[in-house]
């Protein structure tokens, strides 16, 4: 199915209008469009004190509630790595150099995911087919939540912007131990075969699965026990899966962006790539500094969507040349001013969906 959808091309195009203006603003700031020392200092930050809340949980602290502490902190940092380091690195704008930009992506590993898969899911499918149904796995939560009018309707469905808050809890868990095995035995992608994978490929993905495993599950309960381990990772787990989930959902599923379908018999899609990404994505709370570093510029959605090869840190440069052409050529852009009204417009969203009749 991946293969039969087709963006038209067209002439005059805003995306091509898109690339020369921002190409123009690297050159005349003489700046590389990649990560800077800006990034690399807070990657290593991150880093830092990721293994630094892990060494004190694990091996020193003894207070339940500065345990408790320390698990949330944990679930904080964890999501930040993945917003500022793995999604550059993955993406290959983390640096100009690509052993860097793989270490950088194999954080995802270390952490439980797999950094193949999310190359595909992400990169490829994510990225050109968004919010395009049964093509991008992030809007795929079926049965428990329905995302798209294309989707099966339960009647459950009427209460999921009540319990997608307990729901997104559950990502992070269902992603280390059933999303990754799930794609790699059924060999696809919702209805997109998965790449063929080579030996090394398979020794890789099992070989940092059990290395997540034994640092994150053998190590806690052997040092803890079974049920200190239980409730720490729980809520290590449950927070992280909050954070991860909200983030990307308020990127394509709120009130404004649009979930656009090929035609059934060309396959063909009613507009150019990039108006198809400025359609389906919003940004969110792009005048929070705070909000901005922690989540790695993820907030600047459509920026990163029109051009993900381009370090987040040049997102808000880029916001401001972006927003003009969109003006300019009479393109809807969808922009949250605080991530609290992106939140609220996810709830509306959700409750929509759930009641609408496809």
């Amino acid at each position: 199915m991946a293969l039969s959808v087709k963006f038209p091309h067209v002439n005059p195009s805003i995306q091509a209008e898109l690339k020369k203006r921002v190409n123009e603003y690297f050159e005349q700031a003489k700046i590389l469009p990649t990560g800077n020392f800006k990034l690399y200092s807070k990657a290593i930050f991150l880093l830092l004190a990721f293994f630094t809340t892990y060494t004190f949980l694990i091996f020193i602290v003894q207070t339940t509630w500065v345990s408790i502490v320390l698990c949330v902190l944990l679930g904080i940092i964890l999501s930040s790595i993945g917003f500022n380091v793995m999604h550059d690195g993955a993406h290959g704008s983390f640096s100009t150099n690509r052993t860097i930009n793989k270490i950088a992506a194999a954080t995802l590993d270390f952490l439980g995911g797999s950094s193949f898969m999310w190359n595909i899911k992400h990169n490829i499918l994510h990225h050109t087919y968004t919010n395009i149904e049964g093509l991008d796995d992030d809007i795929d939560i079926k049965p428990f939540m329905r995302m798209s009018r294309e989707q099966k309707q339960y009647s459950f469905h009427r209460y999921q912007h009540f319990y997608f808050w307990f729901l997104y809890c559950l990502l992070y868990l269902f992603w280390v131990f059933i999303s990754d095995f799930k794609k790699i035995f059924s060999k696809q992608i919702g209805v997109t075969p998965l790449k063929k994978m080579t030996t090394a490929d398979y020794v890789y993905f099992f070989s940092m699965k059990i290395l997540y495993y034994s640092v994150f599950i053998i190590i806690p309960i052997v040092q803890l026990g079974f049920l200190k381990f239980v409730v720490g990772y729980l809520i290590f787990t449950f927070i992280a899966g909050f954070i991860l989930s909200i983030v990307f959902q308020l990127a394509h599923t709120v009130e404004g962006t649009s979930f656009l379908q090929p035609n059934e018999t060309s396959g063909l899609l009613e507009d150019e790539f990039a108006i198809h990404q400025i359609k389906t994505t919003a940004n969110f709370g792009t005048g929070s500094r705070l909000l901005s570093w922690y989540v790695g510029g993820l907030n600047f959605q459509v920026e990163h969507h029109l051009f993900p090869k381009i370090s987040h840190i040049h997102y808000p440069h880029i916001n401001k040349i972006v927003k003009q052409i969109c003006k300019e050529w009479n393109v809807q852009y969808t922009e949250y001013k605080t991530m609290g009204l992106a939140v609220r417009a996810h709830i509306s969203f959700l409750y929509n969906m759930g009641r609408a009749i496809a």
